[in-house]
């Protein structure tokens, strides 16, 4: 008689999951609603991951979760922490992928760069991650897990409640365009977001985006965080070249997007992102120019030097030329600090970004293959 060949189910991971569905997962095991709260509490709040340390449920329901459930982080594939403290972690996502996040610290706080999508499908031309095709979309537990495990490795759980923390902001600028995965950030920020969990003010997460007009009035109704927008040229020739989605939605389409964006006002003023390109951006008149494109919006500047890669196709501006650039750009109303770079010694710096999937890819290939010939 053959033998019958088991497998073990898999068991589903809960991080990602909205209040509504955990709720649902919940029942379905013969719960009552309340437990999905105490749950909740103690993935989000405490940043548990053994449900048999949850000593305020019931023995037999903490049994029922591992039987049924697990609460993982990405894995680490690399981590690498820069000689200005900043820190880069490589993680593999389900499917074997890699995405990058960045932890960049200041004196009393700190802010996480997070990834949205693996690779990404802009080719903005002076990013390295640009250079990367896209792979797939990140699922919401992807996204909020990128924090979690950065809360790990800070040993910042349960969540402060003194507001004092090194994890203090999310800047949702690493791989990929947020607004191209819409409905899977907005599940993950909301997670970051809810009161009885993470607890992260929405005035502390930037969503960066690189110009998908028809999707910025959503990002604000039913996000309401900060905007950051990647303009980073003054006439549409130029940003055709530096951001290819310019030659869907230009300019002056995109700036009228931000006049419009729910709650942009002078005290929640839209980041417009310049990165500085010697010869192609960077001129007095352009920052006269820029001055003139942005009135009418509550708007700051931030200033980007070059952050190089091998092959990139520009130099950064020099610094004489930046700061000059700066005091034209604030003598006509604007802010315009120069953003100090963190991480380049690691590429972890703006534009920077790409994690070595397809080089990872490639090595393994050549081993298989190695390893096929010897036997």
């Amino acid at each position: 008689m053959d033998a019958v060949e088991t497998t073990t189910p898999t068991r589903k991971n809960l991080i990602g999951l909205s209040r509504a569905a955990l709720g649902e997962e919940i029942a379905a095991l013969g719960e009552k609603p309340f437990r999905a709260k105490q749950l909740w509490h103690w993935i989000y709040h405490r940043g548990e991951t053994d449900f048999a340390a949850m000593t305020t449920l019931a023995k037999s329901f903490r049994e029922k979760l591992t039987e049924h459930f697990v609460l993982d982080r990405p894995d680490v594939a690399r981590h690498q922490v820069s000689e200005d403290r900043t820190q880069k972690w490589l993680l593999r996502t389900e499917g074997g992928h890699l995405i990058e996040s960045v932890h960049i610290p200041e004196e009393d706080r700190g802010a996480l760069c997070i990834s949205s999508q693996v690779g990404c499908t802009l080719t903005c031309t002076f990013c390295h991650t640009g250079t990367q095709r896209l792979v797939r979309n990140l699922e919401p537990g992807e996204i909020v897990g990128q924090f979690m495990l950065a809360r790990d490795a800070l040993g910042e759980w349960p969540t402060p409640t003194d507001g004092g923390r090194m994890l203090s902001n999310i800047v949702m600028m690493g791989m990929g365009e947020p607004l191209y995965n819409f409905e899977n950030v907005k599940t993950a920020l909301k997670i970051v977001m809810d009161e009885e969990g993470i607890a992260l003010s929405r005035r502390r997460i930037t969503l960066s985006t690189s110009g998908v007009v028809p999707m910025i009035q959503r990002c604000g109704d039913e996000l309401k965080v900060d905007l950051a927008v990647s303009l980073h040229a003054v006439t549409d020739e130029i940003r055709n070249r530096l951001v290819p989605l310019n030659k869907k939605h230009p300019i002056e389409e995109l700036l009228a997007a931000c006049r419009a964006y729910p709650g942009a006002s002078n005290a929640r003023r839209i980041t417009f992102e310049y990165v500085m390109l010697k010869d192609v951006n960077d001129s007095d008149a352009d920052a006269r120019a820029l001055v003139a494109l942005l009135q009418g919006i509550p708007a700051k500047v931030n200033l980007i030097p070059f952050n190089a890669w091998p092959g990139a196709p520009y130099e950064c501006s020099s610094n004489n030329r930046i700061h000059a650039f700066a005091r034209i750009v604030n003598d006509g109303g604007l802010s315009a600090p120069v953003r100090r770079p963190r991480g380049r010694d690691i590429f972890a710096a703006c534009g920077q970004l790409k994690s070595d999937t397809v080089k990872k890819r490639k090595s393994e290939l050549l081993k298989e293959q190695a390893a096929g010939a010897a036997a």
